[in-house]
C-alpha cells in the first residue's frame, strides 16, 4: 500500500481568491511560494501527491469542466517543470445542495483516490486551509495538517503550518519519528 498527501488547491497550492470569487482562468492562478519545493520533497520521500478540490464554480456555470481541466493541466505542467509531480487531481463540481459524496467534508474524493492508487489512508495526510478540508481528512481516516493565516485559530488538527512547504517539513519529521504501539508494547517505524 502507498502513503499519500492529499492537497487542497485554493489557499494551499495557489493564492486563494476573495470570498465568493473563483479561479476561472489560468491568469487567475498564482502558485504560492514554496509549493513546488514541498511537493518535490514529498515525491522524493515516496508519497503519492494528490489534489482534492471543491469546484462549486462549475455548478454555478462560471467555469466549464473542460476549462477547469485545462487549468489543472497547466498547473501540473508548471509544477512538473520545477521537479514537482502530482499523481492525480480530483475535483467535486457540485453545489452545496443536493449533497453528494465527493464534496468536502465528505471523503469521496480521497476514497476514490485511495482505491485508484492503492493508498493506505491511515498512513496518509490531508493538507488544507479550512475546517472542511480537515473534516474530509478525518472522515477518510487520514492525519491532518492545516495551513493557517496568522490570525486564524485552528480546531483539532495534527499539524498547523504557515505554508504547504512548512506542512511538508513537519509531516516528514512526524512520519520519521518512531511510534510506540501501546497494545503490543513495541516501537513501530
Amino acid at each position: 500500500m502507498n502513503k499519500a498527501v492529499f492537497l487542497d488547491r485554493d489557499g494551499v497550492i495557489n493564492r486563494k481568491p476573495e470570498e465568493g470569487e473563483y479561479v476561472t482562468s489560468w491568469d487567475d492562478f498564482h502558485i504560492l511560494p514554496g509549493v513546488a519545493d514541498g511537493i518535490a520533497l514529498l515525491n522524493r520521500a515516496g508519497y503519492k501527491v494528490l489534489v482534492v478540490t471543491n469546484q462549486r464554480c462549475i455548478a454555478k456555470d462560471q467555469l466549464s469542466v473542460t476549462d477547469l481541466e485545462k487549468i489543472h493541466e497547466r498547473m501540473s505542467q508548471a509544477l512538473s517543470r520545477t521537479g514537482a509531480r502530482l499523481d492525480g487531481i480530483y475535483y467535486c463540481p457540485h453545489d452545496y445542495k443536493p449533497s453528494c459524496s465527493c464534496r468536502k467534508p465528505a471523503p469521496g474524493m480521497l476514497l476514490e483516490a485511495a482505491r485508484t492508487h492503492a493508498i493506505d489512508l491511515g498512513s496518509s495526510w490531508m493538507i488544507g486551509d479550512s475546517e472542511i478540508d480537515m473534516q474530509a481528512g478525518v472522515n477518510a481516516g487520514c492525519k491532518t495538517a492545516r495551513v493557517l493565516c496568522k490570525s486564524e485559530i485552528s480546531g483539532h488538527v495534527d499539524i498547523t503550518a504557515s505554508s504547504l512547504l512548512d506542512s511538508v517539513r513537519q509531516i516528514l519529521e512526524w512520519d520519521a519519528k518512531p511510534r510506540i504501539d501501546v497494545a503490543k508494547r513495541k516501537v513501530i517505524a
